[in-house]
């Protein structure tokens, strides 16, 4: 999807109020975006904004679905909020000409049946207000605050351009025991921790799967020198799907293995780079460092900007990784630094704190200067466990 600059949208910054973790958050957000902060400060809460505004407008899902299967407004709203305050979730949509081609902003609360009620939906485009409610149907049909406009195509058909580019975004946490027994998550489909994973690529036409597969395979033979070659194939039984991988060795013919031999590292890179080659909305991935060696993690950035550079996709990782923070072309806007207190996690640019910019002036890595700050209180202390 593209702005009338002809280039692809994305997400150019995120407002939260009262959203889990964050009280208040309002931050502008790059083409890559690296979250970074101390275990349970809100990472993955603050992508989950994104996939919750994805969860209304996708195929079964909806404003009620979304806010149910994440437990409830109670459980979406935050704990340090004051008393009952509405939650708010806005994101601009745009690109760098063009950082405000939409707005959409959506504000909710509970009724006293617990059901989600919307008290603002608000979308606009370049700053004019193309709707907002409650309207005055609204005012003579309360009910309909249980539904937003936006999962209507009866009534989003003036910012379609909205929910047609929300559908795109794409959540991936890959579960490598999920790849090997796709049987724990029968009934899902497009599932981001890796269910349906080899079901996703036996759909795709067969010269784009075979196309991606053999740029997968070159691409793992950096981490997995021995692989030669990977196909999908059929088992003659039941017809499942299975990634085969030809290995290298001693015998002249090699030897095959299916994905259940696969490392867990083998298996998350796979689907780390197909998820990359597959679409062309913003890609939430997290933590994609677990199980990589650190000289594979260390390129991931480079390997995301090459993507962006032929598609303009949109990449937002949150990670632990000093490894992966190491690369030289980070920049000071594209990490948002995460720091939870007594009143909800903040989320900073690296480029509004002084203290990061001083120590890469004086020549340390964006992980040097950025790391520490994401380092628990009293970490030590777990080593007197069992004492």
């Amino acid at each position: 999807m593209t702005s009338k600059t002809n280039k692809p949208l994305r997400l150019t910054a995120v407002h939260l109020e009262n959203w889990r973790n964050f009280t208040l958050a309002d931050v502008a957000l790059q083409q890559r975006v690296f979250l970074v902060g101390p275990n349970a400060a809100g990472k993955s809460n603050l992508l989950d904004g994104f996939r919750f505004l994805h969860d209304i407008v996708a195929v079964g899902g909806g404003f009620q679905e979304a806010v149910r299967k994440r437990g409830g407004v109670s459980k979406l709203r935050s704990l340090a909020a004051r008393r009952y305050p509405d939650v708010v979730v806005q994101v601009q949509i745009g690109n760098d000409e063009d950082p405000a081609a939409w707005t959409y902003e959506l504000r909710f609360t509970q009724d006293n049946r617990q059901r989600p009620i919307i008290k603002r939906e608000w979308a606009a485009k370049a700053g004019k207000t193309i709707i907002e409610r409650p309207d005055e149907k609204d005012g003579s049909d309360p009910e309909r605050l249980t539904q937003t406009y936006l999962e209507q195509v009866n009534a989003n058909l003036e910012f379609r351009d909205v929910s047609d580019f929300l559908t795109t975004i794409r959540y991936l946490h890959i579960v490598p025991q999920l790849v090997r027994e796709p049987d724990r998550s029968v009934g899902r489909s497009n599932d981001p921790y890796g269910g349906d994973f080899l079901e996703q690529i036996a759909r795709t036409t067969e010269k784009t799967q075979k196309a991606r597969l053999r740029k997968i395979s070159n691409a793992l033979k950096v981490a997995v020198p021995q692989l030669a070659e990977l196909v999908l194939w059929r088992d003659d039984v039941k017809g499942t799907p299975h990634l085969r991988g030809k290995y290298e060795h001693w015998r002249p013919q090699g030897a095959w293995q299916t994905e259940e031999q696969f490392s867990d590292g083998t298996l998350r890179l796979t689907g780390l780079l197909w998820a990359v080659l597959d679409g062309a909305g913003p890609l939430l991935l997290e933590e994609p460092e677990l199980s990589l060696h650190p000289e594979v993690v260390r390129f991931l950035p480079q390997m995301f900007a090459r993507i962006q550079g032929r598609s303009g996709r949109q990449v937002l990782v949150s990670t632990h990784s000093t490894d992966l923070l190491r690369d030289s072309g980070i920049g000071l806007d594209e990490v948002l630094l995460l720091r939870p207190g007594t009143e909800g996690t903040t989320v900073s640019a690296a480029r509004e704190r002084d203290e990061v910019k001083l120590l890469l002036d004086s020549g340390l890595s964006m992980a040097e200067a950025v790391m520490p700050l994401t380092r628990p209180e009293r970490a030590e202390q777990l080593t007197l466990f069992g004492e």
